[in-house]
């Protein structure tokens, strides 16, 4: 048994001060420190820092030189001991546009790597797929040569791999397809390289969305006449929102409005490609050419192409940005987005019973400590 002493415990409504967190694979207890007989475990001591829940990642590509849509699992298992020295304890490897049989060769693959008990870094709950049922007019950097009809057999056939899946709500067949996988209830569907009005993005929302790819990003924007799909998400109770909180994506200024609107379905995100945590330079996307240069990934055409973006890094910008709470701004990347792919009950925060994936930074977020399963991770 373990004991975490002299840290700011970052609890879902408050951070607290004078309290230890003690645990196995499991958070146990949580106590006023008089209370601990410290001789009976072993103590991480804190040093005065943060001691916050593991971040969830649930948009992801790459990272490393590695992708989900490589189809390679020591390329997953490199990625996830990356991010989790980020603060990243749980993820959803992040696929995109690409042909079939590459895809569904990269789901069979993140499969085999969720099963393995080894601890290898951040825990895979599942695929995000993002695409291939997406509308071309809006496919940003994905190829338009794999985009296909929506089919909601094929989700479902894959879905004990597949955690949500991005499709754009207005193209044929997705209402049908929508229905069919919400029904089921194992995937969440979420809109995202949508060119949906906002007309079409409630059809969509009314058939079983429930959640909005990178918010802003490859869709129909906020108008006063044409509120298009960020209308229809921002103003949906039912629909979590995913933002790339690097500060190119989306303006800073923006941050507090999404706050404010979808309060606890506000969830960070990194959208990272294989370049993030690399140096600028030429990398690739789906077999797409796509060069780095600070914060920016674009395409030959100026496109831009994922972020490099790391999760704590959001977290610091969110803060820096909004008046928002320190244990709301860690919701942003933790609870909320645990709740959104319907795994708030194991993690996502400090709470007795759940998974003791815990992370010890500084004020500025800067990660020193990452447990996962209350095994500490070599950083």
């Amino acid at each position: 048994m373990k004991c975490i002493i002299n840290g700011r415990i970052v609890l879902e409504d408050k951070v607290l001060s004078g309290n230890a967190i003690i645990f196995d694979e499991k958070i146990r207890a949580i106590v006023p420190l008089e209370e601990v007989e410290q001789s009976k475990y072993e103590i991480i001591d804190a040093k005065g820092n943060l001691v916050a829940p593991g971040l969830v990642d649930i948009h992801i590509h790459g990272y490393l030189g590695e992708d989900a849509s490589d189809g390679n699992a020591d390329g997953l298992k490199k990625m996830a001991a990356g991010i989790a020295k980020n603060g990243v304890t749980s993820w959803c490897p992040t696929t995109m546009t690409i042909a079939k049989e590459e895809l569904v060769k990269a789901f069979d693959v993140a499969r085999e790597v969720k099963a393995e008990k080894e601890c290898y870094g951040a825990k895979i709950l599942g695929v995000h797929s993002e695409g291939p049922f997406i509308n071309p007019s809006k496919k940003g950097a994905q190829p338009e040569e794999y985009i296909l009809p929506p089919d909601g057999d094929f989700v479902l056939e894959h879905a004990d791999i597949i955690k949500l899946i991005t499709l754009a709500p207005e193209m044929e067949g997705a209402v049908k397809c929508i229905e069919k996988v919400y029904e089921d209830g194992r995937v969440l569907v979420s809109m995202g390289h949508s060119g949906a009005s906002f007309d079409e993005a409630n059809k969509g929302i009314a058939a079983g969305v429930r959640h909005a790819t990178h918010l802003f990003n490859a869709m129909t924007g906020l108008l006063h006449r044409n509120p298009g799909v960020v209308g229809a998400a921002l103003s949906d109770e039912r629909v979590s929102c995913e933002l790339i909180a690097d500060t190119f994506h989306v303006n800073a200024g923006l941050y507090k409005l999404v706050a404010k609107a979808k309060g606890d379905k506000f969830c960070l995100i990194t959208d990272c490609m294989r370049a993030g945590g690399m140096e600028d330079g030429e990398y690739t996307l789906g077999g797409q050419k796509v060069f780095k240069t600070g914060i920016q990934c674009l395409l030959e055409d100026g496109t831009i192409a994922g972020s490099v973006l790391k999760l704590n890094e959001a977290v610091r910008n969110l803060r820096e940005h909004t008046e928002l709470s320190l244990a709301e701004v860690f919701a942003c990347a933790s609870l909320n987005p645990a709740k959104a792919v319907g795994e708030a009950d194991k993690i996502g925060s400090l709470e007795v019973g759940k998974c003791a994936d815990i992370i010890i930074c500084d004020d500025d977020i800067n990660v020193f400590t990452t447990i996962i399963d209350g095994e500490l991770l070599k950083m």
